[in-house]
């Protein structure tokens, strides 16, 4: 599997994208970037706070098995993520259920899985959010990013690519 790449300088929110292309397109598989959002999503309705430099990233995929649920991704989700930081940050990284991750107990990545239906298909929306270079305050909740704990700048298209490969090779064992 292969998911065709979408890059945006802006939009209002990657899930979002990736709705829109799935009800005007043919695609099945998709990786949505953006520099920006404007009014990314967060779990619960919760806006997601995007500085310029973080990472901003939808997937979507038709599931051909209608049995599967979101709840199943979750896990698989973080759990990939999870591997792809610890690449750049070599201590405990920890998942916060349902699908955040955590660096010394402070929050560095969310996700936000939505799923749609087009045409009786059912396709799943995998939100990435993760903070690489700065930090947004919320209020009781900390939070972190990257550079702040490896003080060096990661190249956002390198970690793109790296996330994209990631999850080619593992969402095609759970379609099977």
């Amino acid at each position: 599997m292969k998911f065709k790449k979408f890059n945006y300088k802006i939009v209002n929110s990657t899930n979002n994208t990736a709705i829109r292309i799935i009800n005007e397109t043919n695609y099945k598989f998709g990786m949505i970037t953006a520099i920006s959002q404007k009014s990314g999503k967060g779990q619960y309705g919760k806006k997601w706070i995007s500085f310029k430099g973080n990472l901003f990233v939808s997937f979507f995929l038709k599931i051909d098995n209608q049995n599967l649920s979101l709840k199943n991704f979750t896990k698989l989700n973080c759990e990939l993520i999870k591997k792809l930081l610890s690449n750049y940050y070599k201590k405990n990284i920890s998942i916060k259920p349902p699908n955040d991750l955590l660096i010394k107990g402070k929050k560095i990545c969310g996700i936000l899985q939505e799923s749609i239906f087009k045409n009786g298909q059912k396709y799943f929306i995998i939100g990435i959010g993760i903070n690489l270079v700065k930090s947004p305050y919320i209020k009781d909740y900390p939070t972190t990013n990257l550079y702040e704990l490896i003080k060096k700048k990661i190249d956002k298209n390198i970690f793109q690519n790296k996330l994209k490969s990631m999850f080619e090779k593992n969402l095609i064992k759970i379609l099977k």
